[in-house]
């Protein structure tokens, strides 16, 4: 693919990334959208940032800073193109994205209704920060201490693989009223 001369292909790959943003409905890494278009198509790495940047720079998607990462979400703007040219898309890509993607989206939910990450304050003091997320909002969060690295990547862990569990004891932990 040659980025600069194959314009159908160019438009091809910019529509199948709105395509799939709309689908997600939510925000998104840069990281999770990528692996999510190359769930469907064989995309270079380069190319879908240049398409990114492009359909960020035309007001069909938005970018915003989170504390980590900065997620992506389509625009009305970004909607209403989709609909009047997603025909661009070749229909066994749709076909992908419709079929295939159930798997890899409920994958990216899961992944990213529970969030855990630690930060350094000095060589042994962290802040880790645990969450659990949905439709974009904050359900539940807490920041704790960790005296070391090797700790505060122990709680991450533990948070990832543990946090529907977690979650509900520190809940009755905190709806309890004799302790």
């Amino acid at each position: 693919m040659k980025l600069s001369s194959d314009s159908e292909i160019l438009a091809e790959n910019k529509i199948l990334i709105l395509y799939i943003l709309n689908k997600v409905a939510k925000s998104i890494s840069n990281d999770s959208l990528l692996n999510l278009v190359l769930a469907v198509t064989d995309m270079n790495y380069f190319y879908f940032q240049q398409f990114l940047l492009d359909l960020l720079e035309n007001g069909y998607i938005i970018s915003y800073n989170t504390d980590n990462s900065v997620l992506y979400e389509i625009t009305d703007f970004g909607k209403e193109t989709l609909a009047l040219t997603q025909d661009i898309i070749p229909g066994i890509i749709k076909l992908r994205v419709d079929s295939n993607f159930k798997d890899e989206l409920v994958s990216f939910e899961d992944k990213h209704s529970v969030i855990a990450e630690y930060t350094p304050r000095s060589e042994d003091n962290y802040t880790v920060t645990c969450k659990i997320v949905d439709n974009n909002d904050i359900i539940f969060e807490v920041k704790t201490f960790a005296g070391s690295r090797e700790k505060a990547k122990d709680i991450v862990d533990n948070w990832n693989s543990n946090a529907d569990k977690m979650y509900t004891d520190i809940l009755n932990i905190l709806t309890k009223k004799n302790i």
